[in-house]
């Protein structure tokens, strides 16, 4: 994920903050808990690399345009995922072809995002029209 070139910015207590590859923001450390925040290019190259199901949701056809746009997923639209997926863990956004749409973190956990019908499943951090 982390390839030769990439570089690193520091917070004022010293602490990695952000991963860039060039101008590219690969990940963020959160600061609360040391979790990873993907950006978009990060997700792609982990989404290559982890195969399906995991990390993944998928939503259906009529969701799609929005998630690219970076709006959230709902729990409504959401037709699979991965049942080991906890709330807050960062997740892939993806369509029924397994094409990433968004990364973004687990609102519900993956066994309950298929039970509620209403509601948030996924914040969306960045959607692939907006990186």
């Amino acid at each position: 994920m982390f390839p030769d070139e990439t570089t690193f910015s520091y917070s004022n207590t010293k602490r990695i903050r952000y991963a860039n590859l060039g101008k590219t923001r690969l990940v963020t450390v959160r600061a609360g808990d040391g979790r990873l925040t993907l950006g978009y290019p990060a997700a792609e190259r982990l989404h290559a690399f982890l195969a399906a199901p995991k990390n993944r949701v998928v939503v259906m056809e009529d969701a799609v345009p929005f998630i690219l746009d970076g709006k959230n997923a709902m729990a409504k639209h959401v037709i699979a995922s991965d049942p080991e997926i906890m709330a807050e863990d960062e997740v892939f956004v993806v369509d029924a072809n397994d094409n990433l749409l968004a990364t973004g973190m687990a609102i519900l956990a993956g066994t309950e995002m298929l039970g509620f019908s209403y509601g948030t499943a996924v914040k969306v951090r960045q959607g692939k029209n907006r990186q």
